[in-house]
């Protein structure tokens, strides 16, 4: 009955997986539809995938809006990966936000009798970001009005892209001038770096991901939020002293005292993740600080850090109320990055230890608790999937009261679920990125019938996106 590069109208009802929106067709068949449409659209469709239960199409051509949608304020929107939900008002952001986090633990965690709280709003909606990663790419992603200008006229060169990665697409990036979540000294510090790179792009080849030859990768940028601290990392395959030298010039001249770190981290890896394994410091301390309530933290280069600071102080304080922490307990945080929760949970509890694999990261949290004074943290290097070592770990700092865990997107390694399950700490806090996985983790955590979900609240760390963070309690049954 349907044929691909069919076009159909449909209305959409709801969210789908993967950032896809949900409708129906007359005939009751289920339809997904990719790209900006927002709940309450009527949209036309055009169809690429044809199974027995549903369809997957694209959405085309907007026929009747949504009481809920608004202008992107992006001339992006629409191909860079990143702000998918500027074209809905926040206050639908915030109830989807919620919807995202109750429908996976219902159909994926299969917890059918929790209510997730209202989603925790933001106070800036835009310009809220402490850190940016840029990439650069041999390959510059082309928009429709450019695919059919011929080579010889385009007005940026065809091999050279430092941006954004349009949606699925890795290997091509959108080359951007601005972004609209990332504060004035980022945006300087792009274009600053791009007309360098580009004025010396013999010198300076893109490192390509098919011949794994070239040396500009990525470019990072970090703002204390609460400090204003500014650095700017450039990630390259090589050190070539003179150049770097030239460029921080460049920086300091276009950003003056705004920069307070310029560093160049080096890697020879064939992946394009943004991490260097050793580090040069053109200028500054090679590190910037920020703060959240009491606390001063140190974060270099390739350390974890929220990237949103006015909501991490938010996000801290509910972690806190979660946790119901008592002078007494015992605190392990995992996956504790700077350690900048294990801090703000040191003054509540007897003592903490934060466990974390990346040695730079380690060595940051140390600094931290030293620089604020806090003597009851301990931090230590370790992969939590080695259940020996942290059993070693606990017969020598004592067995944890209540656990906290912030695991990266992917969620927690099975072997680190049974970990928790073989130490049972009376209470565990897990704080997720990604509902899905705190769902799947969730559910092993509770399908034994050792632990019980009772609380789950979804904060909004990144408004204009489909993202949601959350914080659930895990309560041990007796």
């Amino acid at each position: 009955m349907y044929k691909k590069k069919q076009m159909v109208e449909v209305e959409i009802l709801d969210l789908g997986d993967k950032n896809q929106c949900y409708g129906k067709l007359p005939d009751g068949m289920s339809i997904f539809v990719q790209g900006p449409a927002a709940i309450g659209d009527t949209v036309t469709a055009e169809i690429f995938k044809i199974k027995k239960k549903f369809l997957g199409s694209r959405m085309r051509e907007l026929i009747k809006p949504s009481p809920h949608r608004i202008e992107p304020v992006c001339p992006y929107f629409g191909l860079c990966g990143g702000c998918k939900w500027q074209h809905m008002d926040y206050t639908e952001q915030l109830r989807l936000k919620r919807k995202q986090v109750q429908d996976a633990l219902e159909h994926i965690g299969g917890f059918q009798s929790l209510e997730c709280e209202p989603c925790i709003a933001a106070p800036d909606l835009f310009v809220y970001r402490n850190k940016m990663d840029f990439s650069f790419t041999d390959l510059r992603y082309l928009t429709t009005e450019e695919i059919g200008i011929e080579p010889g006229e385009h007005e940026k060169p065809l091999d050279f892209a430092l941006g954004f990665h349009a949606a699925g697409c890795y290997a091509k990036a959108i080359d951007i001038d601005h972004c609209d979540i990332s504060p004035e000294e980022m945006n300087i510090a792009l274009n600053t770096v791009r007309d360098f790179c580009l004025r010396h792009k013999e010198a300076l080849p893109v490192y390509s991901t098919r011949s794994h030859t070239g040396e500009l990768r990525n470019l990072v940028v970090r703002k204390g939020g609460s400090t204003g601290e500014f650095m700017v990392n450039l990630v390259t395959s090589t050190h070539m002293p003179n150049l770097m030298k030239e460029l921080c010039e460049d920086l300091k001249a276009a950003l003056g005292d705004r920069l307070t770190t310029f560093v160049n981290n080096i890697t020879d890896r064939k992946n394009t993740v943004a991490i260097g394994d050793h580090e040069f410091v053109l200028h500054g301390p090679g590190f910037i600080t920020d703060r959240l309530g009491d606390y001063t933290y140190r974060i270099s280069a390739n350390s974890f850090f929220q990237t949103n600071t006015a909501q991490a102080e938010k996000l801290y304080f509910q972690i806190l109320e979660s946790a119901k922490l008592k002078e007494s307990d015992i605190v392990y945080d995992l996956y504790c990055g700077t350690g900048s929760i294990s801090l703000f949970a040191s003054s509540h509890c007897q003592k903490v230890l934060g466990v974390e694999v990346v040695e730079s990261s380690v060595l940051d949290a140390r600094e931290n608790a030293r620089r604020n004074g806090v003597e009851n943290c301990t931090f230590i290097k370790l992969d939590l999937k080695d259940i020996k070592e942290i059993e070693q770990e606990m017969g020598t700092f004592g067995h944890p009261d209540v656990v906290i865990t912030d695991p990266p997107r992917a969620g927690m390694n099975p072997k680190a679920v049974q970990m928790l399950l073989k130490i049972a700490p009376a209470t565990i806090v897990y704080v997720s990125c990604n509902p899905a996985s705190l769902a799947r983790d969730g559910q092993m955590l509770c399908e034994s019938g050792a632990y019980r979900l009772v609380h789950v609240q979804p904060i909004d760390m990144f408004p204009q996106t489909n993202h949601v963070e959350s914080v659930a309690r895990f309560e041990r049954i007796p």
